[in-house]
């Protein structure tokens, strides 16, 4: 861009008698409006597990589900402060469910999905069916549709929640609506839609009524089997591992319109090349430990720890046994409108 123009007092009293008439002058702030690169607000941040769940815990001693209608800790960016986001476009937040609770129906605008950290056997329900929440399942809620939430066994259940609210809310779609009671009637048996869709048939006369994949839990134990017998083909990306991304069986594309989820192997001592891309991405360890150089910040990651990789900022695992990592980020939204660039020779991080 061209360097800034020079202020002068004739120019500046002009600008002063443009802003009353709710105008500006384009080229006092060009180079700020289109940079050369992403300049964006997000930094690279860690949240380890260990320190956040007694806190959450704590939470749930002092406020039921009910009352909260849900019970979040965000992971909110620090570079961002206020601004209940992780990235730009997406927030985060890690949901706890205490033995009997139940977070009430409601629906609303923007999409979500759940990844599973800790406990086993709990429910989300979308539109009438349930599914058991297991650790790893990745789950999706998806727009404008009907869900609740409920613990029936004797442990606490957590998830983490990535939702597009900072996306929606900028495009100024947002709508939710409260249920008529906490919990829907079922009225499809528990798994469904998996079985519906999700074994590489579909019904014979169905067409998708939306973007949204038609199967809304994609279980862990069938995820990491992928990864198992495609890690046995010795074909390593230099940049990632062996990653893997998340589909909508109907149409091949994002399970969801807004948020792309991805899950990758690392193998024992791997260590990435420097990678960087325009989509910020959060990730959640799953299996293993390693480090995350992100920029000039470097994170240890332990199983259920989370961290966020800002856009266009060089990042480089390395594994220390066998590792897993769960992703996610706003890749669909940018490759739709032909934003969505990466860069596999990034500048070393």
């Amino acid at each position: 861009m061209h360097a800034a123009a020079t202020s002068t007092p004739e120019r500046q009293a002009f600008y002063d008698r443009l802003a009353p008439n709710n105008l500006a002058p384009l080229w006092e702030v060009l180079g700020a409006l289109i940079t050369r690169e992403p300049q964006s607000p997000c930094i690279p941040a860690f949240w380890r597990y260990g320190d956040v769940r007694p806190q959450l815990m704590e939470a749930g001693r002092l406020i039921t589900a009910r009352e909260a209608e849900r019970r979040v800790l965000i992971l909110e960016n620090p570079g961002m402060p206020g601004k209940s986001c992780i990235t730009h476009t997406l927030y985060a937040g890690l949901q706890l469910i205490l033995p009997g609770e139940v977070a009430p129906a409601h629906r609303h605008s923007q999409s979500a999905l759940r990844f599973v950290i800790e406990g086993n056997g709990a429910f989300t329900a979308v539109d009438g069916e349930r599914t058991l929440m297991r650790p790893g399942d990745f789950i999706i809620t998806p727009s404008w549709t009907w869900h609740d939430h409920g613990n029936e066994t004797e442990e606490p259940m957590v998830w983490l929640d990535g939702l597009d609210i900072p996306l929606v809310g900028f495009l100024d779609a947002s709508f939710a609506e409260p249920g008529n009671a906490e919990q829907q009637m079922e009225t499809k048996p528990v798994g469904d839609s998996l079985a519906r869709y999700g074994m590489g048939l579909m019904p014979v006369d169905w067409k998708p009524a939306t973007p949204t994949s038609p199967v809304f839990n994609y279980p862990y134990d069938r995820s990491r089997e992928a990864l198992e017998t495609l890690k046995r083909a010795d074909d390593w990306d230099p940049c990632h591992g062996l990653k893997l991304r998340y589909v909508n069986p109907a149409t091949g594309g994002s399970p969801m319109p807004t948020i792309q989820p991805f899950m990758q192997l690392l193998p024992a001592g791997f260590r990435t090349e420097s990678y960087r891309s325009t989509d910020a991405t959060i990730y959640v360890a799953v299996e293993g430990s390693g480090t995350s150089r992100i920029g000039d910040a470097s994170f240890h990651w332990q199983p259920h720890d989370v961290f966020v990789v800002p856009s266009w900022c060089p990042v480089r695992h390395e594994a220390g046994p066998e590792s897993v990592l769960f992703s996610f980020s706003d890749r669909p939204v940018q490759q739709a409108l032909g934003l969505w660039r990466e860069d596999r020779q990034a500048r070393a991080a």
